[in-house]
């Protein structure tokens, strides 16, 4: 078994694609205008409008609630990707770059619908 990608169903999605164009510096790749992707080399992830979800498998999602899951990004250099990314100032923090017990050095920040995402560096 491979986990190939993630799935972020979305309330809203153009700001949500302009977000993640503008953190992983990616270009997403869109299927009309309720599904958009950003494919890395490690695996996808794709937003889906929660409205198109919603015909799929009615209530079965609803968007802007997840406090539970964490999307974790490999970068080169934490510092660095906090520097750029701290020029952008609507940026939600939740904690500054820490080298973690466990070895890791990373930053916490979340995307417009409170999705929580980790930028960390092996040390």
């Amino acid at each position: 078994m491979k986990l190939t990608h993630a799935c972020i169903l979305v309330g809203e999605l153009a700001p949500m694609v302009a977000f993640y164009e503008r953190v992983l510096q990616l270009e997403a790749k869109t299927a009309g205008n309720t599904y958009a992707e950003f494919r890395t080399p490690g695996a996808t992830l794709s937003l889906f409008a929660a409205s198109a979800h919603e015909e799929l498998a009615p209530g079965s999602a609803e968007p802007a609630k997840n406090r539970s899951m964490e999307l974790e990004f490999l970068v080169d250099d934490v510092d660095a990707e906090y520097e750029r990314l701290s020029r952008i100032p609507e940026l939600v923090w939740v904690k500054p770059p820490t080298t973690q017990p466990w070895g890791n050095r990373s930053f916490y920040f979340r995307d417009p619908e409170g999705n929580l995402l980790n930028f960390y560096s092996l040390v």
